[in-house]
């Protein structure tokens, strides 16, 4: 799937200026976001409209101005910013538990924040950790329970096959430097499938077996 022909010319359209709105979701921003990366701002929540979800107006006034935002910067300071999901160390931090599974489960049981949004939030915050995954990214995967897991098994197995897999396709499309391997991944599911995907009863990316 990955070694597709059509996985180089999809990132290079995804990333084609003016064509998709969450070509920008890293970028937006950058300048202020190493200041203030273990704080949820503003930014933060446009970034998520531009990959077609929103925050809720409570919760991002609770993620902006009140405890929750203050609950989940506590957490993301326990994660290290340079920190890759491809990392041997990475299952501390996304592991039922941790940091990112805690502030992944703030957002979500306390907060009423589809599963979907919170996880596209703190892809925001560490976009090198946590994987932008959506309804078209699971359908194409034909669901995934634990996705973080399931991902960074992937990533660390056959001596970083995938790892390596996902630079070459970055190098190839001449993907943007300040987006994350782990977002490669996502958008080339997303682009074979988005055109195609019914919310209800789909049966996934047609010809999608074991190997990626």
């Amino acid at each position: 799937m990955l070694d597709d022909e059509r996985s180089v010319s999809d990132l290079r359209r995804y990333f084609a200026p003016g064509a998709f709105t969450g070509s920008q979701f890293e970028a937006l921003g950058t300048a202020s976001k190493a200041l203030h990366r273990d704080v949820v701002e503003a930014e933060d929540l446009i970034a998520v409209e531009l990959l077609n979800a929103r925050v809720p107006a409570g919760v991002a006034l609770d993620l902006l101005q009140g405890d929750l935002g203050l609950r989940i910067s506590d957490e993301l300071r326990k994660i290290p910013l340079a920190v890759n999901l491809g990392d041997k160390t990475a299952k501390t931090y996304i592991e039922d538990r941790g940091p990112a599974d805690r502030a992944w489960r703030l957002l979500t049981e306390h907060r009423g924040l589809k599963k979907a949004i919170a996880g596209k939030l703190l892809a925001r915050k560490r976009p090198k950790l946590i994987p932008v995954y959506d309804d078209v990214v699971a359908c194409a995967l034909r669901g995934r329970p634990g996705y973080w897991l399931w991902l960074h098994e992937h990533l660390r197995a056959e001596d970083l096959r995938l790892a390596h897999r996902l630079r070459n396709l970055r190098v190839q499309a001449d993907v943007p430097a300040e987006v994350s391997d782990i977002r490669i991944f996502d958008i080339v599911f997303w682009m074979r499938h988005q055109g195609d995907h019914q919310r209800r009863r789909c049966p996934g990316l047609a010809g999608f077996g074991p190997s990626l």
